[in-house]
Order: structure tokens, then sequence, then C-alpha cells
């Protein structure tokens, strides 16, 4: 039986859309191997999917299918602290869970590069599942067909600060209310902040990132479905935060933090509470270099 840990991963980072991803320390955990039969389960009290529908079994056999064989069963048991609809990859991380453990079933067929591609054509787009398989911060473009990537492994002075709601926004819902075009001006705002993201963040011109992680293609827009969500930015900046974007499709947002900044998970949580919102959790997380780690059980 092989363990697999898989990171939760945080996308768009503000104005990079589809293209832009980080990995975070903040982990499911699946244990995996081939068996007669279907047998998943949870190993917490997270439901998950235990027929043909669960996500990491689909992913298995979509693997099992491009190398040629047929996938018979598989033992499962999911550990699940990332929380799903929130924002932080926990759809990704069942993706990457099953075609890496059916990639080391098979005897690693599969190149990583394979691997980001079929993820990415499974998802409908990379943000999430290569930082997720890969680490780091990933920029991507995927065409339809191949995935073109860049991993940078960022070693900061920085938080990552997650404020993580008690309520669920579907991906679906929160793609549904973007609008179809976009204007040429809006285009040129969105391309020049995320290229100011990623350079500013890799240099360490952190006083950069509040600018950078402004967008006009869907963060006005969900930020509609999300009650709660204009303050939640609000006492981040109050606190100190060099920037806040919300992380993924939402509802969670993610704030920027500098390690000095030692009090911030306090304080923003007794803020919070203090605004009437102390539904919302908070936890501090850093970029995850490694990606997805396997190991015999």
């Amino acid at each position: 039986m092989y363990r697999i840990q898989i990171p939760a991963t945080s996308a768009n980072l503000g104005a990079g859309f589809d293209a832009l991803g980080l990995a975070l320390t903040y982990y499911n955990y699946v244990e995996m191997e081939e068996c007669d039969r279907l047998d998943i389960a949870s190993a917490d009290d997270i439901e998950v999917p235990c027929d043909e529908r669960n996500l990491i079994y689909l992913s298995a056999k979509d693997l099992y299918a491009v190398c040629g064989r047929k996938l018979e069963g598989l033992k499962l048991r999911q550990t699940n602290n990332i929380p799903m609809a929130r924002g932080l990859g926990s759809s990704s991380a069942c993706i990457i869970a099953g075609l890496v453990g059916a990639n080391k079933m098979l005897g690693d067929p599969l190149t990583k590069d394979d691997l980001v591609d079929l993820a990415a054509q499974i998802e409908g787009h990379p943000d999430n599942t290569a930082p997720a398989l890969l680490g780091g911060i990933v920029t991507a473009v995927f065409d339809g067909r191949k995935v073109h990537w860049v991993k940078q492994e960022v070693y900061t002075k920085l938080k990552f600060v997650a404020m993580i709601p008690d309520f669920e926004l579907k991906t679906e819902e929160a793609r549904a209310c973007l609008p179809k075009e976009v204007s040429h001006k809006d285009a040129v705002y969105n391309l020049s902040r995320a290229a100011l993201f990623s350079a500013s963040l890799l240099t360490g011109k952190f006083e950069n990132l509040r600018t950078a992680v402004h967008d006009k293609l869907h963060q006005p827009y969900r930020m509609e479905l999300i009650p709660g969500c204009r303050e939640v930015f609000d006492i981040a900046y109050t606190h100190g935060a060099y920037a806040g974007y919300i992380s993924g499709a939402g509802p969670t947002v993610m704030a920027i933090v500098d390690e000095e900044n030692k009090f911030f998970a306090g304080k923003m949580k007794f803020s919070l509470d203090n605004a009437g919102l102390g539904g919302w959790q908070v936890k501090e997380l850093a970029i995850d270099n490694e990606g997805t780690l396997i190991t015999d059980v």
C-alpha cells in the first residue's frame, strides 16, 4: 500500500486567473493499493463518496485507461484535512492523489509532464492541479491538450494566512457569475498585475503585492457571493497584511503577511469575532515547495 501526501493549493493569486497557483503546507493523505473490488473509506469523520463516483478512484481509472490497463478495484483510505468547496484545491488534491497513486502502482510509466497534462484535462485548468503535484508557485498555460508550465521554488519571509468561512462555494457557481466577455482595458489591467505579482514575490518587493493582487476578471463578481468578504479584506489590511485575495473560486480569503508580523492570525481571529464573523477559521500556512509525496505504508 502507498501513502500519498497532497498539499492544498491557492489559485489565481489575485490577477492570475486560471494561470497562477501555489502549494501550501496543509495536507490531505491517501492510502491506496490495488484490490479485487472497490473498498473506499474515510479515515476521519469527513464523508466521501465510497462508490465509483469517488474522484480519486475516477482519476486512477483514467490513468490506467491511458496506459491501456483496466483498474479492477481499489482500496482507498482518505484523510481530508483540506476543507471542501472552500477554494483550497480539495478536488485537485483528489485528482493528483489518484493519478500519482495509480502511476506508482503501474511502475511509474508516465512522466511528471504527462501527469500535469492529464490532471489539467480532468480538472479543466491547471492552476490548482499543477502546484498540487509540483509544489512551489506554478505559472501554467493549458492549450486544451498540453500544459506549458514553470515551477519556481519560493523561499520568502512570508506567511499565507487563510481565512476560511463556515460555508461552501461551489466552483460551478463561482464560475457562473463571471462575465462572458471583458474589455481590452480590463485584460491589460490583469496582465500587468499578474506579471507584477510573480516578479515582486520572487524578488522580495513585497510592497507591490497589494497592487498586484487587484483584478477585474473574477474577484469583484465573486465577492458578491461571499458574505463578509469585503470586511475580511479590510480587517486584514488593518493588521498589516501585504495583500489579500480570494483563494481560487472562494470563499476562502488569503492574506500574505510578513513572518515578523507574529500575532497577525490571533489579531485577525479576534477582530473577525468582534465583527460578527466568528464562523471564519484563521489558519497560518507557508508555501510548500515539494508538492505531492508518496511513500510505502
